[in-house]
């Protein structure tokens, strides 16, 4: 199922703003939710909506990450994607997003659809854990002290083309206008 609007408007838990309540909406605040109240991650330290752009044929994309947890410097620490199918589908392309992040290769990814969770480790591919209790708390995730990957010019190449085939060709581009790139 493709993102659309619900034509409503809520208030976003991590920013107080008003945004557009779309059908994944209700997901991406119940994550935030459970990481703040119960996984102990500084509101601060989440950001939702991230989009990683990145370059293909000279053309720009933009590939939009529900929530991305930084640490206590503020560098890139976890990023989540929510997925309206297994979350084993989804495991490629959230490593690849991870892997060309311009703002700093980020070290670990958590792909869930809010039954299912996988923990992966950026750098290299390795799963973590399983089901929503791999669900790391901040300071659990900052102490994992996962490598940050640092993928050669060929291999970046190679990312961005695995983010372009899924951005533009399996999910059909990013959710008709509704996402917002943020940067930290």
């Amino acid at each position: 199922m493709h993102e659309e609007s619900l034509g409503n408007v809520i208030r976003d838990y991590l920013t107080g703003e008003e945004i557009t309540e779309t059908s994944y909406e209700e997901f991406r605040q119940a994550l935030a939710r459970l990481l703040v109240e119960e996984k102990g991650y500084p509101r601060e330290h989440l950001t939702p909506k991230v989009g990683v752009c990145f370059p293909v044929d000279d053309r720009q994309y933009t590939r939009m990450i529900d929530l991305m947890a930084t640490d206590a410097s503020d560098a890139p620490l976890l990023f989540i994607i929510f997925c309206s199918g297994e979350p084993g589908t989804y495991v490629r392309e959230a490593l690849a997003a991870a892997r060309i992040y311009a703002l700093g290769p980020v070290p670990l990814v958590l792909v869930t659809d809010t039954r299912e969770a996988i923990l992966l480790e950026a750098a290299t591919g390795r799963e973590l854990g399983r089901g929503l209790r791999a669900i790391p708390g901040w300071q659990a995730a900052i102490d994992l002290n996962a490598p940050r990957p640092a993928p050669s010019p060929e291999a970046l190449l190679r990312e961005r083309r695995i983010l372009y085939a899924y951005s533009e060709f399996l999910v059909d581009g990013c959710c008709q206008g509704t996402c917002r790139p943020t940067a930290r």
